[in-house]
């Protein structure tokens, strides 16, 4: 294993029997939480045979609309109960362990800075910022929650409340920092290392409302560990200060700055979000590999708007024809201007991409389904500037369908690799799902890595022929520390698996839970692991499981 490996290949992976058992707790967790009543009744019988399983949901009666509509959507929109805050209980602590820093909703920036340069003062280990208008045994039971698990750590932070019971805001293990420039994803409640802030040159005034998130971005540059305690523990105020959008932009802005990174910075969806651009530097060529078989109407849809509308020069398209056989389509292939690639025999998406790959030059590479279609000019643009930040190695973005319903915004491990879609199994329109982001893994529908990556990966594994590929080579491409990140704001219309139709072996889906550890030993540093995706639910999940 790689000292900076995000996740680790399994040395002694679970036999035949122990995969089975796995299979059947997953699938009987999904059909609690997603099911209809026929499916509780026949899941069992189809056991974990996917054919079976796709012959049952061509004849299940549909599905209610409101699964996939956008009504779930929005402010209102809930996460599934059992996010409540935790009991707050102890005895007050020592001063020389931890300063409990108060402060009012409508104190400004100033009275903040005062408050913290004070304290830093003092011969504490650490320091808390906390809502002045809370009692004082909460705050003090709330630093005693979050200094049991401070050993080997420089801040501790915890979920904490949000704007309602059902509503809070729920964070992942591993601050990434590409998130971390997108949103204050730390927020409160955290305890901060004294030394640490003041090594960093404590708060500073300039930030105005984003001080916090400022502080945060510093500590993390100078390599301080962030743990997570994931417990909902009260935080932030409700109320968001008028000028926190500005001041956002002007932290995030600075932070990039600090990287030599001229990144065009401007206002999320939301007035806590940050969105932030990278050119791309010196213009490389991109490689933009296109698996295809027949299904010419896919291939020339994609093609033409790929050609039409993007706007980066320098790229060429490489078509990999996996034994078309219409007459349309090889006439196509015998006149297209593109490098056509012949990938004869059994559909193999890995193979076939590999040979693709190989038969380019290009410094980087986008992989993009025949059954994409381009609807955004600077798609590539924005994908390759951050493809080249040294600490990334691969880059996704959103994936929607034709009738806008998201179909990936990344993917989550939780447990089984799945994607996240806003409005389908994800509710709520949060900073988390709208943020660029780090994440697990990206769909290969549309990924992008230097040719440098995939060489030293030995591209992607072919044994996994069908499925699953694009998510191993995402958790292999994570060895040496670098970052995949989604970006939410880059969307491309996707008709999924419009070209695969219904391949989808299940030896393919075995053979990477026996070899990443899925259901137990694999977890998703970047997704809050308070969250259990089943199906197209959201459940609540304890630390016990």
């Amino acid at each position: 294993m790689a000292p900076n490996a995000r996740f680790t290949e399994l040395t002694q992976p679970p036999d035949d029997d122990e995969v089975r058992r796995r299979w059947r707790e997953f699938y009987r967790e999904v059909r609690a939480a997603s099911s209809t009543p026929l499916a509780r009744v026949l899941g069992p019988l189809l056991g974990d045979d996917t054919r079976r399983r796709q012959l049952f949901n061509q004849v299940r009666p549909p599905q209610s609309p409101s699964t996939t509509s956008t009504f779930w959507i929005g402010d209102e929109a809930e996460f599934p109960a059992g996010y409540l805050p935790s009991a707050l209980r102890g005895e007050p602590l020592a001063p020389e362990d931890v300063i409990i820093v108060p402060v009012s909703p409508n104190a400004s920036p100033a009275d903040l800075v005062e408050a913290l340069e004070g304290a830093l003062t003092l011969p504490s280990t650490w320091l808390l910022i906390v809502d002045a208008t809370r009692e004082w045994r909460e705050h003090h039971a709330v630093a005693r929650r979050l200094l049991e698990c401070g050993a080997g750590a420089d801040v501790v932070f915890a979920d904490e409340t949000g704007p309602s019971p059902r509503r809070p805001r729920l964070k992942p293990d591993e601050i990434g920092p590409h998130t971390l420039w997108s949103y204050n994803v730390v927020g409160r409640p955290a305890l901060l290392r004294r030394s640490l802030v003041s090594q960093v040159g404590g708060p500073r005034l300039e930030a105005g409302a984003a001080l916090e998130h400022d502080l945060y971005l510093r500590l993390l540059e100078t390599g301080a560990q962030f743990r997570h305690v994931a417990t909902v523990l009260p935080g932030r105020p409700a109320r968001e200060d008028p000028l926190l959008a500005a001041d956002s932009q002007r932290v995030v802005r600075a932070a990039l700055t600090r990287r030599s990174l001229g990144a065009e910075v401007s206002a999320g969806p939301l007035d806590s979000l940050v969105t932030w651009r990278l050119s791309p530097r010196n213009e490389p060529l991109v490689d933009i590999v296109i698996p295809t078989r027949d299904r010419l109407d896919l291939l020339q849809r994609c093609l033409d708007s790929l050609t039409t509308l993007t706007r980066y020069p320098h790229y060429r398209v490489i078509i990999c024809d996996n034994d078309s056989v219409e007459p349309a389509t090889l006439d196509y292939l015998s006149q297209t201007p593109h490098l056509v690639v012949r990938c004869p025999g059994p559909f193999n998406y890995a193979a076939i991409v590999n040979r693709g790959v190989r038969s380019g030059v290009g410094d980087y590479v986008v992989t993009l389904n025949n059954d994409t279609v381009i609807t955004q000019a600077d798609w590539l643009d924005q994908m390759l500037g951050v493809a080249q930040l040294d600490d990334v190695a691969i880059v996704g973005c959103t994936l929607v369908g034709e009738n806008a319903a998201h179909d990936h915004d990344g993917i989550a491990l939780a447990p089984y690799p799945q994607h996240l879609r806003l409005g389908v199994n994800y509710p709520v329109r949060d900073e988390f799902i709208l943020a660029r982001r780090d994440v697990a893994a990206v769909t290969g529908a549309v990924q992008l890595f230097s040719r440098d990556t995939f060489e030293s990966l030995g591209g992607m594994d072919e044994s996994l022929a069908v499925v699953m590929n694009d998510i191993d080579f995402c958790l292999r491409a994570q060895h040496d520390g670098r970052y995949v990140v989604v970006l939410s704001d880059v969307m491309i219309t996707h008709h999924a698996s419009a070209s695969r139709g219904r391949l989808d072996p299940l030896d393919d889906r075995n053979q990477f839970v026996r070899r990443w550890g899925v259901f137990h030993e694999l977890r998703d540093p970047f997704f809050p692991p308070t969250m259990r995706l089943a199906g197209a639910r959201i459940v609540a999940r304890t630390l016990a499981d």
